[in-house]
C-alpha cells in the first residue's frame, strides 16, 4: 500500500513579490491559504492586476474544504473576488479585521453575494478535512495578521504569514513568540516563513519610531499637513490621528480604498478617533492652513490615486499650496520608483515640504529582517523548511540563514511557484511541478489576456502600426488604383507622407507579379506583410506592425 503524502504546492508568491497562493493537500482534503493579486510591471501594457492561476485548485474543487487568509492586504486577498465565485460555499476564514476588508473587497468587485465568510479568534481550532487549523497573532503592518498553525496526519505545519517581531506595535498584538516556542517543544514538520526581507541585516525597527518622527514633523509644520501611505496600514493612520488631536488640527481622509478602510476600522474598533476630529472633505473650506491634516492615498505614485491627481493639479478638492508639508510614508515597492520619484518632483515644484524615508524616519517596513528570522527559526525548530513570499534571491538568502543556525542543507526547500513538496514525518522532498504563471486582468476580462497580446501591444508601442488598404476588382481580381495606405505612431506624418508614394509603387511592383492570386487573401496578407516589412526596415531600421485589408468593388 502507498502511504499518503502532504503536498505542499505553492501557486503565487515563490519568486516574485505578491499574488501569494499556497495549496496544502492530502489524500481527499485541499485548504488554500491566501488568495492574492500583483500589481502589473511596466511591460504588461494595459493590463490592470495580475493573479495567481487557480486552475490546479478549481479542477480539483470538490476536495477544497476552506481558504484561509493571514492578513488583509492586498497581495494576500486582491484575487478573492476572482476565486471565490469558481468555488461557490467554500469557507473564508480570516480574523475580525481582515474579514472586514475582504467583505468591502467583495462588494467593490459585485462578487460579495452567497459568499460563506467566516471570523476565526485567534487560538480557536477548527477542522478542515484531513487538517486541523488554527490562527496565531503576528505582527504587520496592519492589524489582526497572523500566522497559521497546521496539524496534519504527517506532522505540525506553521505558516508565518508576513510577520515582523515589534515588542511596542501601535495597534494590533505582538508576534506570539511564546505559542511558536510551545509548537517548537512539541515538534514541528515543516516551517513556512516570510522572506520578504532577508536581504537586510539586523532588526527591523518598532513602529513607536516612526511615531515619534511624525509626530515631530507635524508640530513643525507651519501649513497644512499632506501624509500618504499604503491605504491598510492602520497603525501609521492611528498616529497621524493621535498627532492631530495633540496639535490641535483635525484630519481628513482622501481617496476611496483609504476612505472605506478606515470606515470599516472604526465600525470594528481597530481605529481610534476623538470626537470630531475626522472630517468631510467639504468641511475643510474656511479652516486656518494650519488646522489642518489630510490622509491620503497614492504613497506609490498609483496614476489614478488622490495624491498623484494633487501633484498633477487636478485633483477635485485639494490643489497644492505653497508652504504645504507632504510626508510619504512608505518605501516604493520595487518598480514604482520612477512613479514615485516623478509625484515627488512634481509636488516640490509647486512650492510644497516634501518628506520621505531619506530625509527622516517616517516609515518601517512590515517584515522581519534577518535576525527575526533566524529568531522564528530558532523557536520553531522545524524538521523540514521552506522559505516563502519573496523574489528567488530573498528565498535563497533565507534558506542561508537557516543553514547558519545549524539546519541541515538537504531539509531546506528553496521552492519556486509550482513546485509539489512532498512530505511525510520523515521524509521531504520535491517531486513534480503543477500548472502556474500569471492571469491577467484587464478591465472586465480575467484570463483573456495572454503572452500573444502583449507582444502585439509591446510593437504597437515600440514602432507603431501601418494600415494598408487594397481595393481588387471581384471579377477581373485586379487592383483598383494604388493602395491607401495610412500610419499611426511610426514616423512624422509629414515625413511619412514622402515614404507613402514610395512603399506605394514597391507594393504594386510586388503584387503585379502575382498573376491570379490576388483574390487569395493569405497570399495577400503575407506579401503585402514581407514587401513593406523589408522596405521600411531598410529605409527606417523600424519595424511597425502591417495590417492589410482588402476591400472587393
Amino acid at each position: 500500500m502507498i502511504k499518503s503524502k502532504l503536498k505542499i504546492i505553492p501557486l503565487g508568491g515563490l519568486g516574485e513579490i505578491g499574488k501569494n497562493m499556497m495549496v496544502m493537500e492530502y489524500e481527499n482534503d485541499i485548504i488554500v491559504i491566501d488568495a492574492g493579486l500583483m500589481f502589473p510591471e511596466e511591460e504588461m501594457l494595459g493590463i490592470d492586476l495580475v493573479i495567481p492561476d487557480f486552475s490546479y485548485v478549481i479542477e480539483r474543487k470538490e476536495k477544497v474544504r476552506g481558504i484561509i487568509i493571514t492578513h488583509g492586504h492586498e497581495d494576500h486577498i486582491g484575487a478573492l473576488p476572482y476565486l471565490i465565485p469558481q468555488l461557490p460555499n467554500v469557507p473564508v476564514y480570516a480574523s475580525t479585521l481582515t474579514n472586514g476588508l475582504i467583505r468591502v473587497k467583495l462588494k467593490e468587485r459585485r462578487t460579495h453575494d452567497g459568499v460563506n465568510l467566516k471570523v476565526l479568534p485567534f487560538g480557536k481550532e477548527i477542522t478542515m478535512g484531513k487538517f486541523r487549523v488554527e490562527l496565531f497573532p503576528v505582527c504587520h503592518s496592519i492589524p489582526d495578521a497572523a500566522g497559521i498553525i497546521i496539524r496534519t496526519p504527517e506532522g505540525i505545519v506553521i505558516h508565518s504569514g508576513d510577520f515582523k517581531i515589534d515588542h511596542t506595535p501601535v495597534s494590533g498584538k505582538p508576534t506570539d513568540l511564546s505559542r511558536l516556542a510551545q509548537l517548537g517543544a512539541q515538534g514541528v514538520l515543516l516551517l513556512l516563513s516570510d522572506s520578504t526581507y532577508s536581504e537586510l541585516p539586523g532588526y527591523t525597527p518598532s513602529e513607536q519610531t516612526v511615531g515619534e518622527s511624525l509626530e515631530h514633523f507635524i508640530a513643525n509644520a507651519k501649513g497644512r499637513v499632506i501624509v500618504t501611505t499604503f491605504s491598510s496600514l492602520i497603525s501609521r493612520i492611528q498616529q497621524v490621528i493621535d498627532a492631530a488631536a495633540k496639535h490641535g488640527r483635525r484630519v481628513f481622509i482622501v481617496g476611496r480604498s483609504m476612505t472605506e478602510t478606515v470606515k470599516i476600522s472604526l465600525e470594528l474598533g481597530y481605529l481610534n478617533a476623538p470626537e470630531n476630529i475626522l472630517g468631510k472633505i467639504e468641511d475643510m473650506r474656511g479652516l486656518p492652513a494650519n488646522k489642518i491634516i489630510l490622509i491620503t492615498t497614492g504613497s506609490q505614485g498609483e496614476p489614478t490615486s488622490a495624491l498623484v491627481r494633487m501633484a498633477n493639479r487636478d485633483h477635485k478638492h485639494v490643489h497644492i499650496q505653497r508652504g504645504d508639508t507632504i510626508i510619504v510614508s512608505a518605501t516604493p515597492i520595487p518598480g514604482n520608483e520612477s512613479l514615485v520619484n516623478r509625484t515627488v518632483d512634481s509636488l516640490f515644484k509647486q512650492g510644497a515640504h516634501v518628506i520621505y524615508s531619506k530625509l527622516g524616519q517616517v516609515h518601517v517596513h512590515g517584515h522581519g529582517s534577518q535576525e527575526e528570522l533566524k529568531l522564528i527559526l530558532s523557536l520553531a525548530k522545524p524538521k523540514f523548511f521552506a522559505p516563502v513570499h519573496g523574489e528567488f534571491r530573498h528565498l535563497s538568502l533565507h534558506a542561508q540563514l537557516a543553514g547558519s543556525i545549524g539546519m541541515p542543507p538537504e531539509n531546506i526547500f528553496v521552492m519556486e511557484d509550482g513546485d509539489v513538496l512532498e512530505l511525510n514525518s520523515n521524509s521531504a522532498k520535491i517531486n513534480g511541478k503543477v500548472t502556474t504563471g500569471h492571469v491577467y486582468v484587464d478591465g472586465l476580462s480575467v484570463g483573456d489576456i495572454g503572452g500573444v497580446v502583449l507582444r502585439t501591444r509591446k510593437m504597437l508601442s515600440r514602432d507603431g502600426i501601418v494600415v494598408v488598404i487594397l481595393a481588387v476588382n471581384k471579377q477581373t481580381g485586379k487592383l483598383v488604383g494604388p493602395p491607401d495606405i495610412v500610419s499611426r505612431g511610426f514616423m512624422d506624418p509629414q515625413d511619412f507622407e514622402t515614404l507613402v508614394g514610395e512603399s506605394r509603387e514597391v507594393l504594386v511592383k510586388a503584387l503585379d507579379h502575382s498573376g491570379d492570386r490576388l483574390s487569395e487573401w493569405s497570399y495577400i496578407n503575407s506579401k503585402v506583410r514581407d514587401t513593406l516589412d523589408k522596405f521600411y526596415y531598410d529605409r527606417t531600421k523600424r519595424r511597425p506592425m502591417i495590417l492589410p485589408f482588402m476591400v472587393k468593388v
